[in-house]
């Protein structure tokens, strides 16, 4: 094995043929996950959907400001995920897959400990 030093490798342009990916269609990458064992056609399994932020929010018929205070976040990251710049972390993910599979019980458990919540969550005071 060659062992060669980070200024070395830094000055070695890497070996990439740009040309072969940018020419990569859809197609290839299905096939080459299926001649990996791969099947990108198959649900995977004991994974529940992730909703959309802004879907719930606007499903519990709740404010960002109200949303945020709900799940105990900045309403800057409410916003940064309805605006797609970010997606939420796993720990979120599991927690909006919780409040949509039952808002009823998380708005009460979640509910208990925000204390008040501001304007806008006229459907979720009646869930809770």
């Amino acid at each position: 094995m060659a062992r060669r030093s980070l200024s070395e490798l830094m000055r070695t342009p890497p070996d990439v043929d740009w040309e072969r990916i940018g020419n990569t269609t859809e197609a290839d990458i299905r096939r080459q996950a299926r001649a990996d064992g791969d099947d990108p056609d198959e649900e995977p399994e004991g994974y529940l959907p992730v909703p959309s932020a802004r879907d719930l929010r606007r499903a519990l018929d709740m404010t960002q400001a109200a949303f945020a205070t709900l799940l105990r976040v900045p309403i800057g990251t409410v916003r940064n995920w309805e605006q797609g710049r970010t997606p939420p972390d796993p720990a979120a993910r599991t927690l909006l897959m919780l409040v949509a599979a039952d808002p009823k019980h998380a708005l009460s458990v979640l509910g208990r400990r925000a204390g008040g919540l501001s304007a806008g969550q006229s459907r979720a005071k009646r869930l809770a």
